[in-house]
């Protein structure tokens, strides 16, 4: 089916990345805590009041990865920043690896209960987007509107075929010797994975991922997830779950949000999965690869507030 391109209202005045300052001045103001749901126990960063927006990171992240975003965003809504399930100081059990999966998403539906939300409107970056297309699939009524950045419905079988990307190869290599050889230096190089100018990528950040990384509790959560000391070390288990028929009822107004440099998928694979869901928009943006929030979080911020708003 057709996909509509997403279109920003007007043009976004960006600052120059070299004025963002450190992680903790720009989440000064925010709440982290710890919220116990029914199952399990979530991090989250938090800001802002109005409808609820969760923010979902990618494979081994942390909230921080969304520190750039959360005084905008949380202008217009309820913006909560999370460790996945899995990941960061949110819980680490109980683990199925045959469920991991599915348990995130469930995870996700334990949090809104706990904080008493009914709905809620839902970002994911990278495996984030995977967690969020699958809430959409399975608890539609529970799902505000959806955005899936530089990632997608990855256990869905796709009738077209596109390149393995070994981008991918790559990215679990990188993630492999930063968990099993805690430095800076190997850190930075996993995270400048992410970024289409290796300059983009900042120390503080850097710093934070690597004292993670270097916790014993979190550390061994990781090693789990990736496999460490394993044969197989493909850390996402994508073998089809879901048939492109799946979709053509999927529910939650939904925008895919794809980068022109997002490493070994390109915008066509985005612009694909986005033609299988009802009504699916699409936008790419310029200049950026596998962090949009963080490579241009001014761009990145408008596109959520005017796609949720209903402008675009």
């Amino acid at each position: 089916m057709p996909v509509k391109n997403f279109k920003l209202s007007g043009a976004v005045e960006a600052k120059p990345l070299t004025q963002w300052k450190s992680v903790g001045v720009e989440l000064l103001g925010c709440q982290t805590r710890i919220v116990k749901g029914a199952r399990w126990e979530h991090r989250v960063i938090e800001c802002g009041q109005g409808e609820p927006l969760l923010l979902i990171h990618g494979v081994g992240g942390h909230a921080e990865c969304y520190a750039r975003n959360m005084h905008n965003l949380g202008k217009h809504f309820h913006v909560y920043a999370i460790d996945a399930l899995y990941h960061g100081y949110s819980s680490e059990g109980p683990w199925d690896r045959d469920k991991r999966h599915d348990y995130q998403v469930d995870a996700i539906l334990d949090l809104l209960d706990a904080e008493r939300h009914e709905r809620a409107h839902i970002e994911g970056e990278s495996m984030g987007a995977m967690l969020a297309f699958e809430f959409g699939l399975r608890y539609p009524e529970r799902a505000g509107k959806l955005i899936f950045n530089t990632g997608y419905g990855w256990r869905v079988r796709l009738q077209r075929s596109f390149p393995a990307p070994e981008a991918h190869a790559e990215l679990a290599e990188l993630s492999l010797k930063a968990i099993t050889e805690p430095t800076f230096e190997i850190t930075r190089r996993r995270l400048e994975w992410l970024v289409a100018d290796p300059a983009r990528m900042t120390d503080d950040i850097v710093e934070i991922r690597n004292r993670l990384y270097s916790t014993p509790e979190i550390n061994v959560k990781m090693r789990r997830w990736f496999k460490v000391g394993s044969d197989d070390t493909d850390p996402w288990d994508l073998n089809p779950f879901w048939e492109e028929e799946d979709l053509r009822g999927y529910q939650p107004e939904s925008l895919v949000f794809w980068t022109e440099h997002n490493p070994g998928e390109p915008p066509e694979l985005g612009e694909y999965f986005a033609s299988l869901i009802p009504g699916c928009q699409f936008y790419v943006m310029k200049d950026a690869a596998h962090w949009p929030q963080w490579e241009k979080p001014e761009e990145h911020d408008q596109v959520l507030i005017e796609f949720i708003k209903g402008s675009g």
